[in-house]
């Protein structure tokens, strides 16, 4: 994906991020040649997080599934913490 470049964006401002993300959902910056942002549409970034989450809680479902879980106390809990 081609970047934008920061001299880029300083001229043409957020119609550079705007006409590169009507072609692709995200854009990347790049300052002195080197990527080093993304920008997206808020709804894609929704739609990313959406992703992290489902994915978060398909793990959690597979570990209670597998039995790789800890009943106890919060006070447990702490102690096992600082112990590890």
């Amino acid at each position: 994906m081609p970047s934008i470049t920061a001299n880029e964006l300083k001229t043409k401002g957020i119609a550079a991020i705007e006409s590169r993300l009507a072609q692709q959902p995200e854009a990347m910056i790049s300052v002195r040649g080197k990527d080093r942002f993304v920008v997206m549409d808020l709804a894609h970034y929704h739609y990313l997080r959406e992703c992290e989450l489902d994915a978060a809680l398909a793990a959690t479902r597979a570990d209670l599934a597998a039995g790789r879980f800890v009943i106890e106390s919060p006070e447990a809990h702490l102690a096992r913490m600082d112990a590890s």
